[in-house]
């Protein structure tokens, strides 16, 4: 009895789709940084889902995890895209906001990407930065 779910498993991944290629879109705007610091900094937690610079990682080729990075990335560019900026597009006024509140990066992000976490002076830098470039923060 116990066979079933792994075979199940078995199942659902050799029946995924796998070796999905990922596209980048061209780049068409991006914020005029403040400094390269507050350019570094966004980098690490926030350029993978909300820029035309995504790193997909391995498992992004691999359902059911392709599917959740896909529609992660694409939410993420949706709201806020550093790669189109200028954009009539962008819903989030305040991303300076969005980090000060902690709501990004998110924790599930942060489980995945160990790197994109920021120490305390490191997300104070960048939300000194964020409120400095222009156009990030509702001007």
């Amino acid at each position: 009895m116990r066979r079933w779910p792994l075979r199940g498993l078995k199942i659902l991944v050799a029946g995924s789709p796998c070796g999905r290629a990922h596209t980048n879109p061209p780049v068409t705007g991006e914020p005029a940084w403040d400094s390269p610091t507050t350019w570094a900094l966004t980098v690490r937690p926030c350029l993978d889902c909300h820029s035309h610079k995504t790193a997909w990682p391995w498992y992004s080729n691999i359902a059911p995890m392709s599917w959740l990075q896909q529609r992660h990335v694409g939410e993420g560019r949706q709201k806020l895209d550093f790669s189109a900026w200028g954009t009539s597009r962008q819903e989030v006024e305040h991303p300076a906001g969005q980090v000060s509140s902690g709501e990004m990066p998110p924790r599930d992000n942060l489980v995945l990407h160990a790197d994109a976490r920021l120490s305390d002076a490191e997300k104070q830098q960048l939300i000194d930065g964020l409120t400095k470039t222009p156009g990030s923060s509702g001007e």
